[in-house]
């Protein structure tokens, strides 16, 4: 897709081709906002099986199996087997994972290495613990990893966590306590895996220090300034610059974990009632899991935050609702009924909608009938805001099957066992989830440019010109695996960069493209429909070649298409 999944799955490719593992580059402009380890992941895989879409995504595919095992073997650890399956399944089958792990980012990731590192946490100081050394030196070694996924928070959240749950149980000044933990031990192991990377890439981008709280157009201030201060510190104040990103309203930040932890958060209420008295290893576990996902969502209150930032906190829901549901309260079967009401209703949704739509026609791709909504786009679902009811005619068949998943979730609810409720539940998921995919499958010429790139891989060769910033037609640049110019696209995430020294010159204006777009030399550019008007009276109807339209964008050239001729 556009945007953030083909930039990232872009900077894997350039590392693997120029042999730079330290500084990641888009257009051959430095990008030294993002921790390295998901591009060297994705790197890594397309080594092994080439460079290819689905060869990016391996790396967030396997790192979302680990969570749920790893999810799993927390919770039989503390609660038991019951406990550790509905743990399991609560992770693997939620909406939040599914629906954050179709974009590349390492967020999945980022929640793997701090739930091992609160499940190594509580082995180093569980009293029954054979080998607490070794678990205090996984716990080092995840916060080390976490360094290079996702930088800071990635410690902030298990160090946050740990010591609220140390001040609540009356260890934190207990000398015990940290000879388990072997503190200084564990720094020199976390540094000795994070280190090397952070310091190669200050060494490489200078300057090296820069305290500035402050920048601006032409200001550049080196790797260190913009990686921890400007990334971490102005970001968390929401002063960050460039300000490319917005954030979530608290209350929906706070709201929408109803909808992330579906169908598994109507038995939060049978979790409220849990003991959380650390009397044992389950309440010990407990006690963790609220400090845990309590530190990470009051964190992001305070912050700017989008959706998905609070995946690190669904681990520790799911075990505290996953020892809910093996517990087998009321508050449980209140949940299942509630939950069969709710399953009923969207099946219901689901037929009304297909109904609606049943005589719409459907030309051309699903663009045609999706609004615009430009100011959310700089949050993650952003482009839920463009559906209308004319585009659902394009969803008839996802609808259809989100339907019957409802509908066999709802009836199994009502009156399948107690104890097949949670395996009714795990299916109905998944055919939804197939649902979902499907319906992406529709969204793609929408949501990516493959099309418009495989009809420049089918025309003469030619320069690539990108109508807007980098992120915008992203994915044509991984398609073709081209680089390109970028006009009026000096902003956003490249412009820091931009100002680095000896960055290349991509970026042009209007001026500049008149010139080009007069050159015998063949040019593409890639557009928005809503530019047409705009470049006609730059540049000319005439001198503009339509090559190929998908999903509300275009592609033109300067000169006409003679194949046979054109090299």
């Amino acid at each position: 897709m556009d945007d953030v999944d083909s930039v990232q799955a872009q900077i894997a490719r350039n590392m693997l081709r120029s042999g730079d593992w330290v500084t990641a580059r888009l257009d051959g402009v430095s990008y030294l906002e993002k921790a390295p380890f998901l591009y060297w992941a994705m790197a890594g895989s397309y080594r092994i099986f080439g460079v290819h879409d689905w060869a990016a995504r391996i790396p967030i595919a396997l790192s979302a199996i680990a969570l749920a095992n790893l999810t799993a073997a927390f919770a039989t650890w503390a609660f038991g087997n019951k406990a550790g399956l509905y743990a399991g399944l609560c992770i693997a089958t939620c909406v939040g994972l599914f629906l954050f792990t179709r974009i590349l980012i390492p967020d999945v990731m980022l929640a793997l290495s701090v739930t091992l590192a609160m499940w190594a946490f509580l082995r180093a100081l569980d009293e029954q613990e054979s080998h607490p050394r070794l678990w205090a030196f996984l716990l080092a070694a995840s916060l080390g990893l976490g360094l290079l996924l996702k930088s800071l928070v990635s410690v902030v959240f298990p160090l946050g966590a740990g010591l609220i749950y140390l001040a609540t149980t009356r260890q934190l000044f207990s000398r015990r306590t940290w000879k388990r933990l072997h503190p200084f031990g564990g720094a020199w192991i976390a540094l000795l895996i994070a280190a090397p990377w952070h310091i190669l890439a200050a060494l490489r981008n200078p300057p090296y220090f820069s305290f500035t709280l402050h920048s601006g157009p032409g200001q550049y201030h080196g790797f260190l300034w913009f990686f921890f201060i400007n990334e971490q510190l102005l970001r968390f104040l929401n002063l960050r610059y460039p300000r490319d990103y917005n954030t979530v309203p608290r209350f929906y930040f706070w709201a929408l974990h109803l909808v992330w932890l579906f169908p598994w958060s109507v038995y939060f209420p049978a979790a409220a009632r849990l003991s959380f008295k650390p009397v044992d290893r389950a309440g010990r576990t407990r006690l963790l899991a609220l400090c845990w996902a309590g530190f990470v969502l009051v964190f992001f209150t305070f912050s700017t935050t989008q959706e998905y930032y609070s995946m690190p906190a669904y681990p520790a829901f799911a075990l505290l609702l996953g020892c809910a549901i093996a517990m087998g309260s009321k508050g449980v079967r209140w949940g299942t009924r509630v939950l069969s009401v709710i399953s009923g209703a969207a099946a219901l949704a689901c037929s009304a909608l297909v109904f609606l739509v049943r005589n719409d026609a459907t030309p051309g791709d699903i663009s045609y009938a999706l609004g615009s909504h430009p100011q959310a786009y700089t949050l993650a679902l952003g482009h839920m805001l463009d559906l209308t009811l004319g585009s659902f005619a394009y969803l008839r068949l996802p609808l259809v099957l989100a339907g019957i998943a409802f509908l066999i979730g709802s009836l199994s609810m009502l009156f399948a066992p107690s104890r097949h409720t949670a395996l009714a539940m795990a299916l109905m998921m998944a055919l939804f989830f197939h649902a979902a995919r499907l319906a992406m499958v529709t969204f793609d010429p929408f949501l990516s440019s493959r099309p418009l790139a495989d009809a420049i891989l089918r025309s003469p060769r030619g320069q690539l010109i990108m109508g807007d910033q980098y992120y915008t037609f992203s994915s044509i640049m991984f398609y073709t695996n081209q680089d390109a110019l970028l006009l009026n696209g000096r902003y956003f995430n490249l412009e820091y960069g931009s100002y680095a020294p000896g960055a290349p010159p991509v970026f042009i204006d209007d001026a500049a493209l008149r010139n080009l777009w007069r050159e015998p030399n063949r040019y593409y550019m890639v557009v928005d429909h809503t530019q047409r008007s705009y470049l006609d009276d730059l540049l000319g109807p005439a001198k503009l070649t339509v090559v190929a339209s998908s999903g509300g964008k275009a592609v033109l050239t300067n000169r006409p298409l003679t194949w046979g001729t054109d090299n």
